[in-house]
């Protein structure tokens, strides 16, 4: 069992950055690629970006490439999400996920997941 706990969220202006933190207790996230993914009001929770467990592959969503980067270090058991110029319609809830596969991670699917961080970016 993975328990997995956001931070780092909070409010910033239009084409600000944040960087969300994504920590692991009670196991490790050595075994896992990890993703985040967000959720709007009054929208679905869609994929943001995902990174393999060595940290050598990763993958976004078209709405965040060459703005947000993903990146870890399992030696700190912690995984990031670098977000620049952040624009209104990157308000949401995020969330962090941990799956065996990286592949189903753009599907939606993930075995554990945070609480998420509340992020919004005001105009």
């Amino acid at each position: 069992q993975v328990h997995l706990v956001e931070s780092g969220g909070g409010l910033v202006q239009a084409g600000g950055s944040l960087r969300l933190s994504c920590g692991a207790s009670g196991g490790t996230f050595t075994p896992y690629a990890v993703g985040w993914f967000r959720q709007a009001p009054g929208k679905e929770r869609e994929f943001v970006a995902g990174i393999s467990w060595s940290g050598s592959r990763t993958n976004y969503a078209d709405s965040v490439k060459g703005r947000f980067t993903i990146s870890r270090d399992n030696t700190k058991n912690r995984v990031w999400l670098q977000m620049n110029k952040m624009a209104p319609e990157d308000t949401a809830v995020y969330y962090c996920a941990a799956d065996p596969t990286l592949t189903n991670m753009p599907l939606g699917q993930a075995e554990y997941w945070g609480q998420g961080a509340q992020v919004t970016v005001s105009s």
